[in-house]
């Protein structure tokens, strides 16, 4: 946040302006303490940086005195006008520092003050002398703001202020703010929860952060931040920090959005403050560019700035260009922080100079526009023609737009019927049909307006020839590949088109006729179209009415010949018809229909059934494979629905549209008894319950049997049954039987219900067929450990016999499980292993009708490393690998490889390729100096494999270039004499208590050590211990007594000299005061 501070040194001051004259500004800054130059802006109101207003009306200046270093910067205003009234601040900044004031216009019209002036004439005696008004022309007093605003601002909320300022005509917002603080500051108001509250305001730049801080009285209590009211949550823009007794609020990159009012809330206190966000100046940091060009041609002015997304005024000569003046002459482009002026095609009258402004900066650049010189880019050609030859002159030059003419011997060339003259984009072209000698000469093309002329000479041949007419018979050249019988098939909607090639001399006369009508017609949908050779017959859009034999005759003097063709239309047959209903059962029902009147011209393959309930509009498919009989059984229908069905045609162009609905009609079970599967040996029947049931209830049922013919009837089941279904067994075989159902109660039995006619016991045959699952069609896929669960559907009656196989050998294996029912048969794998992979063969058999489905499981796993991993070449920094791929792939295609490196220093492995197709790679960028080993991993649809292949060998990337040449080595001298580095000091001990003095001495050789008292030598005293360790001495007296006090001194000795030091050693008796 920038610090405030007093850097004007003369302020500008608040004036009254009269209307239509000139005004100046002046403020001064010292630049003495500041690190950089200081940045000036000129405001009118809260934020309108006057920068951008810079021009005739409004004019700024800046001087420099190196002297005084002071900087004098000046606003003027031209010719005032009313729009120029209102409060204007300045604002000053450095780096961190910053500085403002503010000033006001008021405008006093001329008219007005001319009234005030002679009212006041009039009242003054004649003898009193003549009153000066200049002074009250020059300038009016500003009222002063009344004490009561004041009273009001300090009381309200900082969100309130700007409300009102605008109630109370307050323009300075910034000036009024610190107004606000200095009388706070000589009021402070005592509060128990704040020791220091929040400033009035805050000014920060737009991305830069600012933070808010208070301090509390209790330093464990919690505050809140409130956003205009709003409270604050932390997130990463904005960041509560709690040390102490303070309290800070960080708000990072500001942006206009958080110019607003903040509170800091302790308990049932607040403070408040404002946050001023400033938007820094765009400024322009690549300049415009002067621009040479000719007319015509596109200029691009190009200019860049400091943000995207800032507004760029575009001028030229001192007018402004925008989007409403601009037309089509003028485009705008923006792109990021590029902005662009383009002149589609430039002419003179865009000479000029043109200005880019933005609110820190502006750029200009001059256009030069000159004429285009018209360059001949294809010159004419001298042509040689015979009579009746066709003349074509042709030129081209360099400009679309121009126009010219043509001349001929000095004579301008005038179209007509045989002489044409184009203009197409730069070429020109003069064509003469029908040469005759009078056409030839010289010709001349002149462009309009230019100082140019283009000519060439037409020399005409003449050459007399005897003509004897050549006569060849016509023939017709069919394509043989048509067929037998030339015979062509068309798929009715598409576009036919037979083109006969034709030869004969003279050109022959061409007929079209199909069946007894001629086709002429050269325009319409079907049309003949004639050219030198080819003869071709169009139908567009076939249809039925044009299937036929087709003739193309051929006549000239010399012969005739002739050609028919067959023409076949083949379309998608008609719907089926009458489709009805024609038996219903518990869940199913009988459709059938006839076959459609019209197979579209090839057999019907069969038929595709749909079925909806009546009221739904959703149709559901009940079939997906052709169907070919004209009866369908529908089953899996719920009982008491009304159903309607539809049947479409399918031949081999496509399918028909569908038939109409059926009847609506109801599956229901039988009212009375009703046969619902017959064997060879059983008969399985269903029937209804009675609608009326007395007070007795139902005990069961009895069913009963007999031969046709007979009245002996036999009954089934020894029990009644209390189920309304029932299988009689046992029964003969090929003979005809008739059933009946009798109920049973306590009452007695009921009449019986019977069948209406006999039933032969045979079996009902039906064909095997499998129902093979649609994701079971393709190759199923399926990781090691897996469980494998196939449920395929298939019918056939009686019941097929089901056989496995697998890879064409019965299915013998104990960890794969088979399961079968009537209608389907399971195959499953409780954990499935590679092994488990092939071709697995399902078989159904009915006696000598069979059906088979193949399904192919493909068990896969993890792939295996791969092998023979080794570097191959080193160059530069890049390394050259290659590999074998993995023994084992998984029992699938691998898919890739990926490639980790790791230098010997760190061993930390780093992708470098992954889903690598081949088996070699480059590695690049390593760096230079360190070895480098490679792996690689093998992959598979699984995954990477679990170990990797190592590269046998490493990659050392050499240091290539670099030589290091130490300098020469010196041996240094060892050699000194002896120098204590640390002396004996002075020692007061006790009388029979061990003490020590000590002293570090250094020297090479290695001294030797005296030890001295009262300059006498200490020789082999046992008393005394001599100690020397690295050259650190320690001298130590066993229970010194009173006469072991006194001088003692250290001397060290080699053959470079020698050093001493000594001290004082003072011995005190144990009961000495």
């Amino acid at each position: 946040m920038s610090e405030l501070g007093g850097l004007f040194v003369l302020k500008p001051e608040s004036v009254t302006a009269t209307k239509g004259k000139d005004i100046t500004f002046v403020a001064k800054v010292d630049s003495s303490s500041l690190t950089r130059k200081p940045a000036m802006k000129w405001l009118k109101g809260k934020w309108l940086d006057l920068a951008s207003k810079a021009g005739k009306h409004m004019q700024f200046k800046e001087t420099y005195d190196r002297n005084t270093k002071i900087y004098t910067y000046e606003m003027s205003i031209i010719k005032v006008v009313d729009g120029d009234a209102g409060g204007y601040r300045c604002e000053v900044t450095s780096k961190d520092k910053c500085d403002s004031c503010t000033f006001d216009i008021s405008k006093l019209s001329p008219q007005y003050l001319r009234n005030i002036c002679a009212s006041f004439r009039k009242r003054v005696k004649a003898d009193a002398g003549d009153l000066d008004f200049s002074a009250l022309e020059k300038k009016q007093e500003i009222p002063k703001e009344e004490v009561d605003v004041w009273e009001i601002l300090k009381a309200a909320k900082p969100c309130d202020y700007e409300k009102i300022a605008f109630q109370y005509g307050i323009t300075d917002l910034r000036g009024m703010l610190k107004r606000l603080k200095m009388m706070k500051k000589t009021e402070p108001e005592k509060t128990d929860a704040f020791l220091r509250k929040l400033d009035d305001a805050y000014s920060v730049e737009k991305g830069k952060k600012i933070t808010l801080t208070v301090e509390v009285a209790d330093p464990d209590v919690q505050v809140k931040w409130l956003k205009n009211g709003q409270e604050i949550k932390p997130s990463a823009k904005y960041v509560f920090e709690s040390v102490g007794n303070k309290r800070s609020l960080t708000i990072n990159k500001c942006n206009l959005s958080d110019d607003a009012a903040y509170e800091c809330v302790v308990g049932e206190e607040k403070c408040f403050t404002e946050v001023f966000v400033k938007e820094p100046p765009v400024t322009i940091t690549k300049l415009l560019d002067d621009v040479h060009t000719v007319v015509g041609e596109r200029v691009d002015f190009e200019v860049e700035v400091s943000e995207e997304g800032a507004n760029v005024k575009w001028m030229k000569d001192g007018v402004e260009i925008n989007r409403d003046t601009a037309g089509s002459k003028y485009r705008f482009k923006k792109d990021g922080k590029k902005h662009m002026l383009i002149i589609n095609e430039a002419t003179k009258e865009d000479v000029g100079m043109y200005y880019a402004f933005t609110t820190g900066g502006e750029s200009k650049a001059e256009l030069e526009v000159e004429e285009k010189e018209l360059e001949v880019l294809q010159s004419i050609a001298d042509l040689t023609l015979k009579a009746a030859e066709q003349a074509v002159f042709k030129c081209e030059v360099s400009d679309e737009k121009v126009t010219g003419k043509w001349f001929k011997d000095g004579v301008e060339v005038q179209a007509s019927d045989r002489i044409k003259m184009t203009h197409i984009g730069r070429i020109h072209k003069l064509t003469i049909d029908d040469v005759k000698p009078g056409d030839a000469g010289d010709y001349s093309f002149v462009p309009d307006g230019h100082a140019l002329s283009i000519s060439a000479k037409l020399n005409f041949l003449e050459i007399k020839i005897d003509y004897v007419p050549r006569q060849d018979p016509p023939k017709i050249h069919l394509d043989t590949s048509l067929g037998n019988k030339n015979t062509i098939i068309v798929v009715a909607g598409n576009k036919v088109r037979l083109d006969v090639e034709i030869t004969g001399e003279p050109a022959p006369t061409v007929c079209w006729m199909k069946e007894d009508n001629v086709l002429s017609a050269t325009e319409g949908r079907v049309r003949v179209d004639m050219r030198k050779t080819l003869c071709s017959l169009v139908l567009e859009g076939a249809e039925r009415s044009d299937e036929g034999p087709y003739t193309i005759t051929v006549t000239n003097p010399a012969g005739e010949d002739k050609a028919e063709l067959f023409v076949k239309i083949v379309d998608v047959p008609d719907p089926p018809e009458n489709v009805k209903c024609t038996s219903v059962g518990e869940d199913n029902a009988t459709v059938t229909w006839d076959a459609p009147s019209f197979d579209g011209g090839v057999p019907v393959k069969g038929y595709l059934m749909e079925r909806k309930k009546v009221g739904s509009s959703r149709w559901t498919k009940l079939n997906f494979d052709v169907y070919e009989s004209t009866t369908y059984e529908a089953k899996k229908m719920i009982e008491g629905v009304l159903y309607e069905m539809r049947v479409f045609a399918v031949n081999s162009i496509g399918i028909s549209q569908p038939s109409g609905n059926s009847k609506p009609f109801m599956p229901i079970g039988p009212t009375c008894l009703t046969v619902d599967d017959v064997t060879d040996t059983t008969c399985a029947l269903k029937w209804r319950p009675p609608e009326k049931i007395g007070a007795g209830g139902i005990d069961g049922y009895i069913i009963e049997y007999c031969k046709e013919g007979s009245d002996q009837w036999v009954q089934a089941n020894q029990q009644p049954v209390e189920k309304n279904q029932f299988r009689v067994k046992e029964l003969p075989a090929g003979e005809k039987m008739l059933f009946r159902v009798v109920c049973v109660n306590m009452a007695g039995r009921s009449p019986p219900a019977t069948l209406a006619q006999g039933v032969t016991i045979r079996e009902i045959m039906e064909n095997p067929k499998i129902r093979l699952p649609r994701h079971l069609r393709t190759k199923l896929i399926s990781l090691v450990g897996e469980k494998v669960n196939l449920v395929i559907p298939f019918q056939g009656k009686p019941r097929p016999i089901v056989t496995w196989f697998k890879d064409g050998v019965p299915l013998d294996d104990k960890t794969v499980g088979t399961r079968t029912s009537e209608v389907d048969s399971i195959l499953f794998i409780r954990s499935a292993e590679r092994a488990h992979s092939g071709k697995y063969t399902l078989h159904v058999q009915i006696e000598n009708m069979s059906d088979s489905a193949d399904i192919e499981i493909q068990i896969v796993d993890m792939p295996g490393p791969p092998i023979a991993v080794t570097v191959t070449d080193v160059w530069g920094f890049n390394a050259a690998l290659e590999w074998k791929p993995p023994k084992d792939d998984g029992n699938c295609e691998i898919i890739g490889y990926t490639i980790q490196k790791a230098d010997k220093k760190t061993k930390e492995w780093f992708t470098v390729y992954e889903h690598n197709r081949r088996p070699s790679c480059t590695v690049s960028d390593l760096v230079m100096g360190n070895e480098y080993s490679f792996r690689v991993f093998s992959e598979n649809i699984c995954g990477l494999s679990n170990d990797a292949g190592i590269s046998k060998n490493t990659a050392v990337i050499i240091k290539t270039g670099l030589a290091y040449n130490p300098a020469p080595y010196k041996e240094k001298d060892m050699n000194c004499s002896p120098k204590f580095t640390a002396p004996l000091v002075d020692r007061s001990v006790v009388a029979g208590y061990a003490a020590a003095i000590s002293c570090a001495v250094r020297g090479y050789p290695k001294p030797k050590i005296i030890w001295m008292k009262n300059n006498m030598i200490i020789g082999e005293d046992p008393k005394f211990l001599m100690q020397n360790n690295q050259g650190v001495l320690t001298l130590n007296i066993r229970k010194p007594g009173l006469f072991d006090g006194g001088r003692y001194t250290c001397r060290a000795i080699n053959d470079l000299g020698q050093d001493e030091v000594e001290c004082k050693l003072e011995v005190r008796g144990m009961f000495a005061a």
